[in-house]
């Protein structure tokens, strides 16, 4: 074995810095999460429609809501193992034609029944692009840009989660609600096809696959071109500690016992709150007699305020990491509550409230899916990130439904209350900030890693 020439991978990366590989990487991310946004999103701004059309209290379409989210609680386990099992790759196409056929088949529902059936499948495929997305770009980045890549990998999530409600004031008055399920089922597959011939795969799963050696080689002559690979070199990532298969306990070792839970529990805060401002602002502005299109107006601006958040904000997060989160935490909880007041007031007022609001919330979220993918090493990341988006569902599908138990309220009263989750997460945030730092103190060969 000293005779075989080792290839320190993470190095290799750090020496050529930022190009074009990780360029079209990001490129490729962009594409599948702006789909992927449109799609978690597509079933709130075509809500009212189907509250008129199909004769429903508003309270109704809770269960429809919550539907694709318990679709994502599961498909993000399973994604993130097929990942770290078969490929970040694979794992990206195979989601991303889940829920394109099933979001297509959506448009044809014809009652609640089959809407819930039809989004809970597609919420399987959807919850497989994030954690594979942060892995393929996390993995594939020079050392101090980890954080940053994967963070603007998936940036585009609210991007992707406003266009619905362009759509909606755009299209959906002439060719009906289904528009928004027929954009949100082909575009999905027409990206798969293409993926499967021109998408990269992650440079330290191949490292960690002899199978997939000749792909790397490939990778590492296309990175740096004057690098010569020596020959049955062996591939080595110096500054992660790897784990063989995948066993959910590794999730807390080297110091994560307590870190992985309350990690969990952040991402599940902050998805209850965003997604019971995401599913109820249309709905519950309509019921307030403001115009339709207010309201859709207001459920967008949510998102592009995310996007505007996600990538204004992501140099703090690398450099701050938790710490940043928590007082993004802290700022959203009186910006959260304020949007029910400022519905009262103007459109102006609302349309400039939910937009900072989503800066923040959506900001957060998308700092969580970079930084907390970061704590855990090559072999785990695409398991560890899933996971994490698949605990936080849970946040996610009690958000709606909790706004179905206080819609009826005073509009002000319901925001006051979205508020509080953003509350528990600030102070949560700053003890997982605490038992990091104290984390990597004691181990300082993780801080390299992260």
């Amino acid at each position: 074995m000293s005779d075989v020439a080792v290839v320190q991978v993470s190095r290799l990366l750090d020496q050529r810095g930022l190009g074009s590989f990780q360029i079209k990487l990001l490129a490729w991310s962009f594409f599948m999460v702006l789909i992927d946004g449109y799609d978690i999103t597509a079933i709130a701004f075509a809500a009212p429609s189907l509250v008129k059309e199909w004769g429903l209290k508003p309270g109704a379409l809770a269960p429809v809501f919550s539907a694709s989210l318990i679709g994502i609680l599961f498909g993000s386990a399973v994604f993130g193992w097929i990942g770290d099992r078969y490929g970040r790759k694979a794992a990206l196409i195979w989601s991303n034609i889940i829920f394109g056929v099933f979001t297509l088949a959506a448009a044809h529902s014809t009652d609640l029944t089959q809407m819930f059936w039809l989004r809970l499948l597609a919420g399987f495929g959807i919850g497989g692009v994030i954690p594979n997305a942060v892995a393929i770009n996390a993995e594939s980045a020079p050392r101090q840009m980890r954080a940053t890549l994967a963070i603007l990998a998936v940036s585009c999530v609210p991007l992707g989660g406003a266009i619905p409600g362009f759509v909606t004031a755009a299209l959906v008055p002439t060719h009906g609600w289904q528009i928004l399920f027929y954009i949100g089922g082909i575009v999905p597959i027409i990206i798969a096809l293409v993926a499967w011939m021109g998408l990269p795969e992650s440079i330290k799963y191949m490292a960690l696959h002899e199978g997939q050696r000749t792909k790397m080689e490939a990778t590492i002559k296309s990175i740096q071109p004057g690098y010569a690979v020596p020959a049955n070199a062996r591939f080595v990532i110096e500054d992660e500690k790897q784990f063989p298969g995948f066993n959910p306990a590794y999730l807390f070792h080297d110091g994560l016992a307590l870190i992985t839970p309350l990690v969990w529990l952040l991402f599940a805060l902050n998805l209850m709150g965003y997604f019971f401002l995401i599913s109820w602002t249309p709905v519950v502005l309509g019921a307030a007699k403001l115009p339709p299109a207010t309201g859709a107006l207001a459920g967008a601006l949510l998102q592009v305020g995310g996007t505007v958040g996600a990538i204004g904000l992501c140099w703090w997060f690398q450099r701050h990491r938790f710490l940043a989160l928590a007082v993004l935490f802290a700022l959203a909880v009186p910006v959260v509550a304020v949007i029910g007041y400022a519905g009262m007031t103007s459109s102006p007022a609302l349309l400039t409230a939910t937009f900072f609001a989503g800066l923040l919330v959506l900001g957060i979220q998308t700092g969580l899916n970079g930084v907390g993918a970061l704590i855990y090493p090559t072999s785990l990341r695409a398991n560890g990130s899933g996971w994490q988006l698949g605990i936080g569902r849970i946040g996610s599908i009690v958000g709606p439904l909790a706004g179905a138990l206080l819609i009826g309220w005073p509009v002000q009263h319901l925001y006051l209350w979205g508020a509080v989750p953003f509350l528990l997460a600030a102070v949560t945030c700053f003890i997982v900030h605490r038992l990091n730092t104290a984390r990597l103190a004691k181990h300082p060969e993780l801080r390299e890693a992260q």
